[in-house]
């Protein structure tokens, strides 16, 4: 029985990815269609049906996973490394004497406990000396509330550890950092900041020349190597990138020249568009190149599978660039104005496209990082992609990433 698992990103303070909270599925066909996911996750974990290790999509992040009461009280997992693991107590279960014994239990095996979904309410201070995550949404933080205020500061001074979930907007980030929260779950990363009047200078920078002979309809490789020869940085990252093991584990590959003949047009366009990336990301969080990486792969692999021979490289260069508009904190729309893209690829960004190939690919994408596994399930279907090798391919975009981080960081 396979089982998949869809991940979200847990951000400290300086928007560095601290950990994941792990969600759960178990097959095309849901084992546990009738009961809530939190009992369906701590079902699959019980029973030991996770087949994909935590360490594959976590890189040895901690992994925060529901649980519910009955596995908590008869069938608790506790082959799960407390290492790397934090048990996270859903907002559903009753607490008795049985359940608080349950987490003693738990606490002495090692294992750190959060506390789901947390609403103020007196019955969870008979556990809370057993937490050590704390996880409020963000609808339930009042901060101008003279009751949340001091709530929150009881726990600071516990030396509870605070978490808010959903949050949406940088603006909530910042008042909840002022506020006392150490960690962060939410898409306020992957969205602009504040829509600014800026634009983009693509007429001196060596990468935008790049991109631009590289989308050309007439590709010349010696305008390329010329590029490269005038800009020993470039080369460089040619270079690290090339003999990256992830990407070439036979040659090494010592020469400008070799390089891109090794590369080919198709490969060396990609290689292009990741350093335009990269030189835009500025100061961002390196996780937000990281996730654009994973979805850029994972565009490229859906779109193997049915076009391998695909050139120019639409699915790639679609999945990196994404989240450009959280990048430079423009909107997607006046990102593009500056940016020499297709109109294929334009269209599906701005969202005017919804119903073509690489639109279905992209939404896929962020069906994914949400486990929206309704709408996975349904484009899979639409695409002609079996589950399985969807979630594989997946799960290596994930890998290639992380591997390729080091290329860009």
């Amino acid at each position: 029985m396979f089982t998949y698992v869809a991940r979200q990103a847990i951000y400290d303070s300086q928007k560095r990815v601290f950990a994941y909270e792990l969600l759960f599925r178990d097959g095309v066909k849901n084992c546990f269609p009738n009961i809530p996911p939190d009992e369906a996750t701590s079902s699959m974990l019980a029973g030991s049906h996770l087949s994909v290790g935590f360490e594959t999509i976590t890189f040895n992040k901690p992994a925060f996973i529901n649980f519910h009461q009955d596995t908590l009280l008869y069938r608790f997992p506790s082959t799960l490394n407390p290492l790397n693991v934090v048990i996270e107590i859903v907002e559903t279960v009753e607490v008795t004497s049985d359940l608080i014994k349950a987490c003693e239990h738990i606490r002495n095996l090692g294992y750190k406990i959060a506390l789901d979904d947390y609403d103020f309410s007196p019955q969870w201070d008979a556990i809370m000396h057993l937490v050590s995550y704390i996880k409020l949404e963000v609808a339930v933080i009042n901060l101008d509330d003279p009751v949340v205020i001091q709530k929150l500061a009881e726990f600071t001074k516990q030396r509870k550890i605070l978490l808010a979930e959903r949050v949406e907007t940088h603006e909530e980030f910042e008042l909840l950092k002022d506020a006392g929260f150490q960690y962060f779950q939410g898409y306020f990363l992957s969205r602009p900041e504040v829509v600014k009047h800026k634009n983009i200078d693509v007429s001196t920078s060596s990468v935008a020349e790049l991109v631009g002979i590289s989308v050309s309809a007439d590709f010349d490789i010696k305008k390329i190597n010329l590029v490269f020869e005038k800009d020993v940085g470039l080369a460089f990252k040619l270079m690290r990138f090339i003999n990256n093991p992830t990407f070439n584990k036979r040659h090494k590959i010592e020469t400008l020249g070799h390089a891109l003949k090794y590369l080919g047009q198709v490969e060396l366009k990609k290689f292009i568009a990741l350093l335009a990336l990269a030189n835009l990301k500025g100061n961002k969080p390196i996780d937000l190149l990281v996730s654009s990486l994973a979805r850029a792969h994972f565009c490229k692999l859906l779109a193997a599978a049915k076009s391998p021979k695909e050139d120019p490289p639409n699915s790639f260069i679609l999945g990196l660039f994404s989240n450009i508009d959280a990048l430079l904190d423009m909107s997607m729309t006046d990102v593009l104005k500056s940016l020499p893209f297709s109109k294929t690829i334009t269209d599906v960004l701005c969202e005017v496209d919804q119903q073509g190939k690489l639109a279905r690919h992209y939404q896929m994408c962020k069906a994914l990082e949400r486990a929206n596994w309704d709408v996975v399930d349904v484009i899979a279907k639409e695409i002609g992609i079996p589950i399985d090798d969807v979630f594989s391919m997946y799960y290596e975009s994930l890998e290639w990433a992380e591997a390729m981080k080091s290329t860009f960081e």
